[in-house]
């Protein structure tokens, strides 16, 4: 086990004495815990510290790898310049992590200057990593260091990058620590910088309660509303943490927590005791997807089969599938429409209103490329994102003209929007869509048609296969 230590730390540049001054002393407890934190992870003897920080450049479901040679970072923006560092960046273990990582189908992205420049970020320890560190350096700690931006999705998925961690290490023979830097709710009273926020103490005593086991599992599946309700910071980081400890008994100690600005701060460690196979979540989401993707494929309609088909060859790089027979209801030409979801949560979406290929099947093959590749509001379909997409085919039936709204039903008919050479369409019984006004006010912004601006509506109807 090349995991050598694991730990939870907060980062308010308040317990930083330098910054806080006499106000850092109501975070004694913090400040005591995090030169433990330090004294342990020493101890591990650790080759490599990976730092996960919240406020680094954040990016949805890709995490970023810092990968400037020397890492700098001080407190100057908290009127503490000389605190600052200059520290050796672990390179290879970088890499090997985007590798890992690649292999377990969750993206990483190397942050060089080309991307500093590019997106206007900053590669400058941030105070998530530079906080922590204060109290490593006093604690006698002096190893190099990654730096590592951390990513918002599904926390299933952001397990992953643990588990990359550690194989990365595993493949180095590099004795690795991996911190998770993050605060917990910021809004626990009624003056804290975040604005009262009922549940923060909920989730705070939640976690405490889980880390202190470890309950792993616990963490990573915890009610989505509640981490969304608990305005907190380092819930992601601690489960892309946690994925370093996958299939390991831990020895687990919430060393403090306290909260005396309205904002949790939790220290804890946990140190990697042994294999123990049964501990393994990733087994179980793994055995859960394949199950939940089975069902859900037995149960495609043949357009759908062809969309998913069609869509999965042109991602992996292989032959498109040849049409079987196309039965006798999909040899007739039609406007069609593929959508894609990934967790609910739309993916893509591209059809026509006028048929182009010569069947409905055919039609709906290349419609479902367009969705996946071509839509400009996402960024194209990844491979590793195949076994995690739904698809739905809407078959158009002939639009009819309509004078008004009065003539709509958003749950039955979709709309169709004309201004000149402009045209706009949604799909009938959308989610959060309920009333004509919100249907045509969507089609019109969709098609660039301003609010005042005359028009022309046609309505249709769609047979929807899943």
């Amino acid at each position: 086990m090349t995991i050598v230590y694991c730990g939870v730390c907060p980062h308010p540049p308040i317990v930083v004495p330098e910054v806080g001054g006499d106000e850092a002393s109501l975070v004694s407890d913090t400040q005591e815990a995090l030169l433990e934190l330090g004294r342990r992870l020493k101890k591990s003897g650790a080759d490599t510290v990976v730092i996960i920080s919240p406020h680094a450049p954040i990016f949805r479901e890709v995490v970023g790898i810092n990968m400037s040679p020397l890492l700098k970072g001080d407190l100057g923006s908290f009127r503490a310049g000389n605190v600052r560092y200059m520290m050796e960046n672990d390179l290879d273990l970088a890499r090997e992590i985007n590798k890992q990582a690649a292999e377990l189908g969750m993206t990483v992205v190397e942050l060089t200057e080309t991307e500093e420049r590019q997106y206007g970020i900053s590669l400058r320890l941030d105070h998530g990593v530079v906080v922590p560190l204060y109290f490593l350096r006093k604690a006698g700690l002096e190893t190099p260091l990654v730096h590592v931006s951390m990513a918002l999705g599904e926390p299933q998925k952001l397990y992953l990058f643990g588990v990359a961690v550690r194989r990365a290490a595993e493949a180095l023979g590099r004795r690795t620590a991996l911190l998770a830097s993050g605060d917990m709710s910021h809004g626990l009273t009624r003056d804290a910088p975040s604005g009262y926020m009922p549940r923060g103490k909920d989730f705070d005593s939640l976690m405490v309660r889980l880390l202190a086991v470890p309950d792993v599992e616990g963490i990573v599946k915890m009610d989505p509303e509640l981490v969304a309700q608990a305005g907190e910071c380092g819930y992601h980081s601690v489960v892309m943490m946690l994925g370093a400890l996958d299939g390991y008994d831990v020895n687990a100690e919430v060393i403090s927590y306290e909260g005396p600005f309205g904002v949790g701060y939790l220290v804890a460690s946990l140190e990697p005791a042994g294999a123990n196979p049964e501990k393994s979540l990733l087994k179980k989401m793994r055995a859960a997807q394949q199950t939940e993707t089975s069902k859900r494929r037995a149960a495609e309609s043949y357009l759908v089969k062809i969309a998913r088909n069609t869509l999965e060859s042109y991602v992996s790089g292989s032959a498109p599938p040849a049409l079987a027979e196309v039965p006798e209801e999909f040899r007739e030409k039609a406007g069609v429409f593929v959508s894609i979801k990934k967790h609910g949560n739309l993916r893509g979406c591209i059809g026509t209103t006028q048929p182009t290929r010569s069947n409905i099947a055919e039609e709906v093959a290349a419609n479902a490329i367009s969705a996946g590749i071509n839509d400009p509001r996402f960024e194209p379909v990844r491979k590793d994102e195949l076994g995690e997409l739904e698809y739905s085919v809407d078959v158009l039936q002939t639009p009819e003209i309509i004078s008004g709204l009065h003539e709509l039903d958003p749950a039955r008919y979709g709309v169709i929007v004309r201004s000149g050479r402009r045209s706009g369409l949604l799909l009938p019984d959308l989610e959060g869509i309920d009333t004509p006004e919100e249907q045509v006010d969507i089609a019109r912004r969709k098609a660039g048609i301003g609010p005042d601006e005359p028009v022309k509506l046609a309505r249709f109807e769609v047979i929807r296969y899943k």
